[in-house]
C-alpha cells in the first residue's frame, strides 16, 4: 500500500453569510478506499462534497489530490482548465438526479462517447466499441445504444450516468445520493452494480447519503456530519454498530425503528 493518500482534505470550511456550510473538515482518502459521509438534510455533507469536487470554492482549507504528473496538488488553487481536465480524467461525479449528469438530447452511446472524446479519443469505431462495452457493464442492452436517456427508466438513466463517468477510468469518484429517488428494488440492483465496479476497478470513492444501508454496503470508512461539523468518524461497521456520539446514536436508532 502506498504511503501517500490519493486525496487529502485539510481544514475545509464554507460559510453562507453567518451560516456554516461546513467547518474545519479534515481527512485522508487512500487508493481503493470508499468513504461515506452521512447526516440529515442541512448537515453540511453536500456542501462539503461540492467543495471537494470543485463545484464550490471553500472559504478556507486545502483539497489535495495526488496527480499523475505533479504529485500532491491543491485543487482549490488550480486553474479552471486544469480542474476541468481533472474532472474529465481522474475524477468523476455521479449526481443524485441522473439528468444533471447526462446530455438528455444525445444518445446513450453518445453520452458515453463524449467523455472519451473530451480526453482525445477520435476513432469512431473504437469510441462506439467502448460505449457498447460500458453499456453492457452497467446492464444496458447494446440495442439501446442509439436511444436517448429520456426513453430510459430512472434506474437505467442512473446506470448510464455511471457508465459515462467511469469510461475514462477515473481514480476518484464523488457520488451525491446515488440511489436517491429510486424504488427500493432498483436501489438494490444499483448498489450491487456500484459495489462490483468499485472493487473491480480499484476505485476510490466519496459517497454522500442519508441512507445508512448504502454506506454499510459500499463504504470502508464513515464520517457523520451535523451542523457543518464532523461529529464522528471511523470504520463503517464500527461507527454503525457502536456509535459514540449522541447524534450518531440517534441516526442509527431511527433506522432500526423503521
Amino acid at each position: 500500500m502506498t504511503d501517500t493518500p490519493l486525496f487529502s482534505v485539510r481544514d475545509v470550511s464554507k460559510f453562507y453569510g453567518g451560516r456554516i456550510g461546513c467547518k474545519d473538515v479534515s481527512f485522508d482518502l487512500w487508493p481503493g478506499e470508499v468513504m461515506g459521509i452521512v447526516g440529515e438534510s442541512g448537515s453540511g455533507k453536500s456542501t462539503l462534497l461540492n467543495c471537494m469536487a470543485g463545484h464550490l470554492t471553500p472559504d478556507q482549507g486545502q483539497v489535495m489530490f495526488d496527480t499523475r504528473d505533479q504529485g500532491m496538488v491543491d485543487t482549490v488553487t488550480m486553474s479552471e482548465p486544469q480542474r476541468r481536465m481533472l474532472s474529465r480524467t481522474d475524477w468523476a461525479f455521479v449526481h443524485q438526479h441522473a439528468r444533471d449528469g447526462l446530455r438528455m438530447n444525445v444518445s446513450a452511446g453518445g453520452n458515453v462517447g463524449e467523455r472519451l472524446m473530451a480526453v482525445g479519443a477520435r476513432h469512431y469505431g473504437d469510441i462506439r466499441d467502448s460505449a457498447i462495452d460500458w453499456l453492457g457493464r452497467v446492464e444496458i442492452a447494446e440495442t439501446r445504444i442509439d436511444d436517448r436517456p429520456s426513453a430510459f427508466s430512472g434506474g437505467m438513466m442512473q446506470r448510464l450516468q455511471i457508465a459515462r463517468n467511469l469510461v475514462t477510468g477515473p481514480r476518484l469518484v464523488f457520488m451525491d445520493e446515488p440511489t436517491g429517488g429510486l424504488d427500493v428494488s432498483v436501489q438494490a440492483r444499483l448498489l450491487d452494480l456500484l459495489r462490483s465496479l468499485v472493487r473491480e476497478m480499484g476505485l476510490s470513492a466519496i459517497i454522500v447519503t442519508h441512507d445508512l444501508a448504502v454506506v454499510r454496503l459500499l463504504a470502508d470508512r464513515l464520517m457523520v456530519m451535523k451542523d457543518g461539523h464532523v461529529v464522528e468518524n471511523g470504520l463503517t461497521d464500527q461507527v454503525l454498530d457502536d456509535p459514540q456520539h449522541a447524534y450518531t446514536q440517534l441516526l442509527v436508532s431511527s433506522v432500526l425503528q423503521v
